[in-house]
């Protein structure tokens, strides 16, 4: 980014708008890039102090407190081009694109920088850009510290002593935990390791992710979901577990030296309850890798024209930032099921939307990895299906004999220890049709029965239970089946004797 940066500067561009909330580590990079020949003055505008030269605060020029007269005082400065070649840096001047004559004084500047050694660069952690600058305007987004700059950052907050006793293996893990934390957020979070433990070691990398776990509370659309559950606890799916399990380590630098690509992502489709989203938690610890749920809800916002989209792009950038990462959206039949016809209803917000996602997925270099799960695959747009979205489709049906079985024995075992009184063949003939959810309340309704007779439950209260329950597949046999009918072609079986009956019927 620095060097873009660079390159719209020397290319005399008058008007960059640079997204950015890290002003004081921007503005180093703008005076460093100034100091190129030919060289350049750089000068800040704040509302509260006016227009003064970077590295010089007392040089306040009087009566530029107001953007008009900056502005006005920025082009006068132009009298005489081979005399004073200039960066202009206005922070947050945004909330100020409501008024007319702000715009107006900014395009009368962009015309007269032209041909010129000067140029306007807008500096604000929010991208507002009215129409009338649409065309002038060149945005940038400053990026994060990369490993190279916070290992600058981790060397100033160790005493030497320390820094030589920090292993690279330690070093490497105390950086990559800090990645997508902004400068300070770093050399704060370094302090606190140091001030709770007494010492800055691979121990406290623990304390640098709780500074990325407030990052995405602070974002309000993501979610960083903990999950306690292992993979083992998945009953079944054999063939997706495998799938699994072979890219536990594709995100490492011995994949890349191997020449494999970074894995995109991956779409379950399947019966509602038959553990789609529990799969998709217990892989974040299968690859120990952060998981983040994206709430296609909570990007909604009609608040104003465009914030749906601006939200959008903040989650995307943020799981960017701190990438590689494990996306999760669940159920993305629902938030996407209306995007064909929504200038009808939302005014095509729904569509814009739904386009800037395929995009992102299309074009995204940085490792993350989208787990996407889905129910009514009919209401799915055609575009998340076609290849090369996902790296694989994969379709979660309803436990067999011998995954119920397996499913009773996870229940179980979670709840006492003897798992030996009960039949497990019984239980996973009676459970016919029955989703993994629905094997566990019906255990759980056994529970409760015995527990409100004031004894141990049964075989046979567990039966009770499950005779008492009407299973989804057959109260929605016509969605079921017609799910199972279209998966049967396209997509992949999760479950290994489904995936191997099929390798031998091809």
């Amino acid at each position: 980014m620095k060097e873009e940066l660079s390159v719209l500067v020397q290319a005399q561009y008058p008007l960059i708008y640079l997204v950015t909330s890290e002003e004081e580590r921007a503005e180093q990079a703008i005076a460093t890039i100034a100091q190129m020949k030919p060289a350049r003055r750089v000068y800040v505008w704040t509302v509260t102090q006016g227009m003064s030269e970077y590295g010089h605060p007392r040089t306040i020029q009087h009566n530029t407190v107001s953007p008009q007269a900056a502005i006005e005082w920025a082009m006068n400065r132009q009298r005489d081009p081979q005399r004073d070649s200039s960066i202009f840096i206005f922070k947050d001047l945004h909330p100020f694109f409501n008024d007319p004559q702000t715009t107006r004084w900014l395009r009368d500047a962009i015309a007269s920088f032209k041909g010129t050694q000067k140029s306007i660069i807008l500096m604000s952690p929010v991208q507002t850009i009215p129409i009338e600058l649409e065309k002038e305007v060149v945005v940038l987004d400053f990026a994060l510290p990369d490993m190279a700059e916070l290992n600058q950052v981790l060397t100033q907050q160790l005493d030497p002593a320390r820094a030589r006793r920090l292993t690279t293996e330690a070093r490497e893990k105390l950086l990559r935990a800090a990645l997508g934390l902004t400068r300070d957020e770093a050399e704060k979070v370094y302090r606190k390791a140091q001030v709770t433990n007494g010492r800055l070691t691979e121990a406290e990398v623990d304390i640098v992710l709780s500074e990325k776990r407030q990052l995405i509370r602070r974002n309000g659309i993501l979610e960083y979901i903990e999950e306690d559950e292992t993979i083992d606890a998945v009953g079944g799916l054999e063939e997706l577990k495998k799938w699994l399990k072979q890219r536990s380590n594709a995100f490492t630098e011995r994949a890349r030296e191997y020449g494999l690509p970074q894995p995109k992502g991956m779409l379950i489709l399947g019966v509602p309850g038959c553990g789609k989203s529990l799969i998709a938690k217990t892989t974040s610890r299968l690859w120990g890798l952060p998981l983040l749920r994206l709430d296609m809800g909570r990007v909604y916002d009609g608040s104003m024209v465009g914030r749906s989209e601006a939200n959008l792009r903040n989650a995307l950038k943020t799981a960017e930032s701190i990438s590689p990462v494990i996306l999760f959206i669940d159920e993305l039949d629902k938030a996407f099921a209306g995007s064909a016809g929504s200038s009808d209803s939302d005014g095509g917000t729904s569509s814009r939307i739904f386009g800037s996602f395929l995009t992102w997925m299309q074009e995204k270099t940085s490792p993350v990895f989208v787990m996407a799960t889905a129910n009514r695959v009919e209401r799915l747009p055609g575009e998340f299906l076609r290849k090369g979205r996902f790296d694989e489709i994969f379709f979660v049906d309803l436990p067999t004999l011998e995954e119920r079985q397996e499913i009773f024995k996870i229940h179980l075992s979670k709840r006492r220890r003897e798992v030996s009184r009960f039949d497990l063949e019984q239980l996973g003939k009676v459970s016919d049709g029955f989703s993994g959810a629905e094997i566990e309340q019906a255990l759980v309704a056994a529970m409760y029965e015995a527990f409100a007779q004031d004894r141990e439950f049964t075989q046979l209260d567990i039966i009770a239970a499950i005779k008492a329950t009407q299973p989804l597949s057959r109260t929605m046999t016509e969605q079921v089946t017609a799910l199972r009918d279209w998966a049967r072609q396209r997509a992949r079986p999760a479950a290994s004797s489904v995936a191997e009956y099929q390798r031998m019927e091809f």
